[in-house]
């Protein structure tokens, strides 16, 4: 399995999608300087920079673009044929691939929202939503992975959640907000340091435990889904 994430992030890092994972973080980090040097008060641009950017975007765009590309390419151009030859269980290609996008997405995610909860309020603040990310990563990353293995379209199905599923329906339908993991996210920072810029829209426990349900559901699918591939590539 180590040999699995061991290529997995040369793979990753040696490809141009890499370089997408910056703009992001670095736009993050900027606004969030910008406005603290200017002595801009935080209750005016914390909730724009830290949940409106920092969670709503960044977070879920880093996390599609990593947890796409672990297993996606591969799927794609056939050298999926590599791995499945190996003598390894499929349960240890799905977690060693997980874990990698899991934890590039937490860690690209999370250190540009540490900087800015910590500019806009405290270091409890930035701990709070570090480990929040690093909870949403885990889960969005187990969701797109498997839209890696059912869909030759990942991405764009991976936009489609994240703009209408959690941008627009998330914000306006309530129903919708139980199957958006960018609410479990702002919970969960919420609950570990309560401030004005952050509001969630369901429980702690609904929030915990959709978040498991993403990360373990996910996962178990896509083994199961990578099981049914064939040496050729091809799906049985």
């Amino acid at each position: 399995m180590s040999t699995v994430a061991y290529i997995t992030v040369r793979g990753l890092f040696g490809r141009r999608r890499a370089l997408l994972l910056l703009p992001l973080p670095l736009l993050v980090i900027g606004l969030a300087l910008i406005c603290r040097s200017v002595g801009v008060d935080a209750d005016q641009w914390g909730q724009a920079v830290v949940q409106g950017l920092g969670l709503a975007v960044a977070l879920p765009v880093i996390s599609l673009i990593v947890g796409t590309g672990v297993l996606g390419s591969e799927v794609d151009d056939g050298t999926i044929v590599h791995i499945l030859t190996k003598p390894l269980p499929r349960r240890d290609i799905i977690i060693a691939k997980l874990l990698v996008a899991a934890g590039v997405s937490a860690v690209t995610s999370a250190v540009p929202l540490f900087i800015a909860g910590v500019l806009a309020d405290s270091v409890k603040f930035g701990l709070a939503l570090s480990a929040a990310a690093a909870v949403g990563a885990l889960a969005y990353s187990a969701l797109f992975l498997l839209l890696s293995l059912v869909t030759r379209r990942p991405v764009l199905l991976g936009l489609v959640y994240i703009l209408i599923w959690e941008g627009l329906l998330g914000r306006w339908v309530s129903g919708t907000r139980v199957l958006s993991i960018e609410q479990y996210v702002i919970t969960i920072a919420d609950k570990l340091a309560p401030t004005s810029m952050l509001a969630g829209k369901v429980s702690v426990p609904v929030a915990v435990v959709m978040a498991l349900i993403f990360a373990i559901g996910g996962t178990l699918f896509a083994i199961n889904r990578l099981g049914s591939f064939s040496v050729a590539g091809e799906t049985s």
